[in-house]
C-alpha cells in the first residue's frame, strides 16, 4: 500500500475515533413516553418495580455492568419501610481510569401538592419531572456502546427524589443520599445531573449550587453548548436549587445540575402537577441536552 493512502486511512480513522456521535431525540422522547407508560413511578408501587426490571434491562443491552443498589427507606410520617432502588450502569471498567458520573432520578413524585386541591392526594405522571432526564441518559447509553469511549462513564438513576413532603428535604434526594453515604472509594472526576430537562420551553440558566461547587465543569457545559449555537442553555445566574446533586457535592464529588426549573415558564407551571405529561415535552428539548452532554463527553478525548 502506498505510505500517503496508509496515513489518509490512518487519518480517516482517527477522525471517526473522535467524531461525536448525533442524539437521536425521537429515539429519547420515546424513552420518556415509554417511562410514563408504566404509571406514576412512586416508590414501593407495582409501576415502578416495572419500570425498574426496564430500567435494567434497556441499561444491560448497552453498558459493561448495571448493578442495583436496593434499600429501604422508614416513610417519617407512616412509619413504613418503602423499598427503593438506585440503578447503576457503568461502561469501561478497566481499573485506573478517570470516571465521569452522569445521574437524572427515575422516581415521580407521589402526590401533586402544587395542583388543585382535590387532585393534591395523587401521584404526578413525572414526564418532564422524572422521565426526562433519564430519556437523554438512555440515549447516552446507546451511544457509548457503539462508539466506546477510552475513559470511564457511570450513569447513576437516583431513587426518592421527590418523595418528601413540601418543605421536608430530609424526605428528598433518598436515593442521592443513600449512594453518597455508601460512595466508598469511587470518586469520579466531576458529575453531572439531569433534572426536569424535557420542556417543550426549555430554559437552562446556570443553578447557583452548581457554579459555587464546580465552575469548571458548568463553564465546559455551557460554553459547549453556545459552540454548538444550543440557545437554550443560557448564561445568566438561576436560583440555588436542592436536587441530587447536593449530597454528591457533599461527599466532595464536583457536581452540577442541569435543571429547567420554570416548567414551562414564571407565568405557569406543570411541576409536581398531574399536567407533567409528555404532550408537555419535546425530543428537541432532550436533544439539545443530550447532545451538548455527547460533544463534553467525547471531546474529552481529545
Amino acid at each position: 500500500m502506498p505510505r500517503f493512502l496508509l496515513f489518509a486511512g490512518l487519518a480517516l480513522l482517527l477522525a471517526c475515533n473522535n467524531s461525536v456521535p448525533e442524539f437521536d431525540g425521537q429515539r429519547s422522547f420515546a424513552y420518556l413516553e415509554k417511562q410514563v407508560a408504566f404509571g406514576p413511578r412512586v416508590p414501593g408501587s407495582e409501576a415502578q418495580k416495572a419500570c425498574a426490571e426496564w430500567l435494567v434491562d434497556e441499561l444491560g443491552q448497552y453498558a459493561d455492568r448495571v448493578v442495583v443498589q436496593s434499600f429501604n427507606h422508614k416513610d417519617k410520617h407512616s412509619g413504613r419501610m418503602i423499598p427503593m432502588k438506585n440503578i447503576i450502569a457503568s461502561f469501561n471498567n478497566k481499573p485506573r481510569l478517570k470516571r465521569i458520573m452522569l445521574a437524572a432520578h427515575w422516581d415521580s413524585r407521589p402526590r401533586a401538592d402544587q395542583d388543585k386541591l382535590e387532585n393534591q392526594h395523587k401521584p404526578i405522571p413525572g414526564a418532564n419531572d422524572g422521565a426526562s432526564g433519564v430519556a437523554v441518559l438512555l440515549e447516552i447509553a446507546r451511544a457509548l456502546k457503539k462508539q466506546p469511549l477510552s475513559y470511564g462513564v457511570d450513569i447513576v438513576l437516583f431513587d426518592g427524589e421527590d418523595y418528601g413532603r413540601e418543605g421536608e428535604l430530609d424526605e428528598y434526594f433518598i436515593g442521592a443520599r443513600y449512594f453518597a453515604e455508601n460512595i466508598g472509594k469511587y470518586r469520579p472526576q466531576y458529575g453531572i445531573l439531569l433534572d426536569m430537562v424535557g420542556d417543550a420551553q426549555l430554559s437552562l440558566p446556570v443553578e447557583y449550587n452548581s457554579v459555587r461547587a464546580a465552575p469548571h465543569v458548568v463553564k465546559k457545559v455551557w460554553d459547549t453548548a453556545e459552540r454548538l449555537g444550543y440557545t437554550a442553555f443560557e448564561k445568566r445566574m438561576g436560583p440555588a436549587i436542592s436536587d441530587d446533586h447536593i449530597p454528591m457535592i457533599e461527599a466532595g464529588i464536583p457536581f452540577i445540575d442541569i435543571i429547567d426549573f420554570a416548567y414551562p415558564d414564571q407565568g405557569h407551571a406543570y411541576w409536581h402537577t398531574l399536567q407533567d405529561t409528555p404532550d408537555k415535552c419535546s425530543p428537541q428539548s432532550l436533544k439539545t441536552v443530550g447532545q451538548v452532554l455527547l460533544h463534553v463527553l467525547y471531546e474529552e478525548e481529545q
